[in-house]
């Protein structure tokens, strides 16, 4: 178990600081023109926001297990991407997008287990 949630927290953490240096990288208007309509409604400031939060909270999940300094901060990182996702899914049932709310609600639950194992029985 220990081995899959090292898994789950790379792909997690992979796939949040590629998310979060896509927000921070290209302005708002060629997000909304890539799909993220959302984009566009928040505006810029909170769009880079998210950026930054989300690139933070993906090295919060990779470096510190795996530089072995302070490793609590991985499922710190997760309760991070947790709330993220629930305000994430918040906005996209306001905005009726299912298929994004399958898709924050499933990184939730995933990032949900991370907590679950590194609080619980499965503690760096």
């Amino acid at each position: 178990m220990n081995i899959a949630l090292w898994i789950i927290a790379a792909v997690l953490g992979t796939a949040c600081l590629a998310g979060g240096v896509l927000k921070l990288s290209r302005p708002t208007e060629k997000l909304a023109a890539a799909g993220l309509a959302w984009a566009e409604d928040l505006g810029t400031g909170p769009v880079k926001s998210l950026g930054v939060l989300e690139v933070l909270v993906g090295v919060g999940l990779i470096l510190p297990a795996a530089l072995d300094i302070a490793p609590v901060l991985v499922p710190l990182a997760a309760v991070g991407l947790m709330l993220l996702m629930g305000g994430a899914a918040v906005l996209h049932i306001r905005r009726h997008e299912p298929q994004a709310i399958v898709v924050s609600t499933v990184l939730l639950v995933v990032a949900g287990v991370v907590v679950w194992g590194r609080f619980g029985p499965y503690a760096f």
